[in-house]
């Protein structure tokens, strides 16, 4: 038996999950506005609850590592190792682009899988992914212009997903084997199914010094002072 308890604060969606081995138990999850603070443990209880389990019924949790919103992944983290450290249960962590990439790969069944997450601005957080999950083109974060992906469209399909892949439909929508979609959305469902994966390998995070993948450095600032 492995019961995983899978988080994702990513992006603006606060989604949590419950699994046992390949089987999902439980799913709740909302997006709109960054509001994990107040969400995100009133959805592990409602999970648990729906899967008629309590916290120490856990076999480990699962967290979306990120890139992603700075704030998001802090809480999620933070909130993943207070469990894992109270429970004594292990951590697994998990890309957040990949578990996208096999939602989607999962919805639509096409050449490559180009997940994207909103950097700001033109740029994104991006990978790309095949039908398997194996990883294309290496997590980085990407100023969109229109030479952007120009080696894969030449030879094939791709599908541009996530809340970034708006920036991309303006400039690469003339191509033709440009496809965009709003399916693939961070879910943690999908994380838990790749986490399940880790668990049966035990690949597990250091509580104690485990940090979300910011991939970009968090730069904090002071609000001005109000004249």
């Amino acid at each position: 038996m492995s019961i995983i308890l899978g988080l994702e604060t990513s992006t603006k969606i606060c989604s949590v999950a419950v699994s046992d081995g390949d089987k999902l138990l439980a799913l709740r999850e909302e997006g709109g506005e960054y509001s994990h603070s107040e969400k995100l443990t009133v959805f592990i209880q409602s999970t648990l609850k729906e899967a008629r389990l309590k916290l120490p019924d856990i076999d480990a949790v699962a967290v979306s590592k990120g890139p992603g919103s700075y704030t998001g992944l802090r809480i999620g983290v933070s909130v993943a190792k207070g469990l894992c450290y109270a429970l004594n249960k292990p951590l697994i962590a998990v890309d957040t682009l990949q578990a996208m990439a096999l939602g989607m790969s999962k919805a639509e069944d096409l050449g490559l899988y180009c997940a994207m997450i909103d950097a700001r601005r033109m740029e994104v957080y991006t990978a790309i992914y095949d039908l398997n999950n194996n990883m294309i083109e290496e997590v980085s974060a990407k100023i969109i212009d229109k030479d952007s992906f120009e080696n894969y469209l030449k030879e094939n399909k791709v599908v541009f997903f996530g809340d970034g892949s708006d920036k991309c439909k303006e400039v690469l929508n003339g191509n033709t084997n440009a496809t965009f979609s709003d399916k693939g959305l961070p879910s943690a469902q999908y994380i838990n199914q790749i986490a399940l994966e880790k668990f049966n390998c035990q690949n597990f995070e250091d509580v104690a010094y485990f940090e979300p993948y910011y991939l970009k450095d968090f730069i904090a600032t002071t609000p001005k002072k109000l004249l």
